[in-house]
């Protein structure tokens, strides 16, 4: 909590400076995830630890994937994995809780200058540490803060993977009883199997109908009426061959 507020503070800063008096709103532009590495700067050597080998646990692809993937490896290079991790979620949140800073990191037309700058303020305002403020600085360098809440939805789940823990999301019509949660998780612990812990989320999807969509470890298992319905539909629409009658 400490440290959302020091986050906000920082934006209020922000907020009280004018930055965006003569920014053009992009509001209707498309936010493109960027599909190249981390341009002219390797971050995973910024953090002047030696160059171990570390082994980035899954595979992630696209441009937010290899920004996630090299604040990773600076991160187990520094042993700070879960710091990082709550100060990137904790900057996201607040930014969140700001429209006005939203739409400046959304802007592809704010000059870099400014955008460091804003960021540097709001990093040292919120005390982060030196691994989540250098690779804040170079997202902003390279244009890629609009890119940041899915840069921190793939750290994340490299960060699962750091603790030992796999994601699980189920998908309903309604909240699931705390006794057939229980009994899901169970289930899928010993699929898993005692290496790693279960981390199970619950959605809610009216539109599947009925049943549940489970996603785990890449894999889906589709068991929804919505699902279900379409395969009878398709099957009542092959044709009938006269000759099996």
């Amino acid at each position: 909590m400490a440290l959302c507020n020091r986050v906000r503070s920082g934006i209020s800063l922000f907020n009280k400076s004018g930055f965006l008096t003569s920014q053009r709103s992009t509001l209707q532009r498309s936010l493109i995830a960027p599909s190249i590495p981390l341009a002219s700067r390797n971050y995973a050597n910024v953090s002047g630890q030696k160059d171990d080998k570390v082994k980035v646990p899954l595979a992630l692809f696209g441009g937010s994937g290899n920004y996630a993937s090299a604040l990773y490896i600076a991160s187990v290079k520094a042993n700070a994995v879960e710091k990082v991790e709550s100060e990137l979620l904790q900057f996201v949140e607040a930014v969140k809780n700001s429209a006005k800073f939203s739409l400046f990191i959304k802007d592809v037309s704010v000059a870099k200058g400014v955008r460091v700058k804003v960021i540097q303020e709001i990093c040292g305002e919120a005390k982060f540490s030196d691994v989540t403020k250098n690779f804040l600085v170079i997202v902003a360098e390279n244009g890629r803060l609009k890119n940041i809440d899915t840069i921190a939805k793939r750290f994340a789940e490299l960060a699962m993977a750091y603790k030992g823990e796999v994601k699980a999301t189920v998908t309903t019509v309604v909240p699931l009883p705390p006794e057939e949660e229980k009994a899901l998780k169970e289930t899928l612990q010993e699929i898993i199997g005692s290496g790693a812990k279960v981390n199970l989320e619950q959605k809610i999807d009216p539109s599947i109908l009925g049943g549940l969509v489970l996603e785990f470890s890449q894999k889906v298992f589709d068991m929804s009426i919505k699902t279900r319905a379409k395969q009878m539909e398709r099957i009542l629409r092959e044709p009938v061959s006269l000759a099996n009658i």
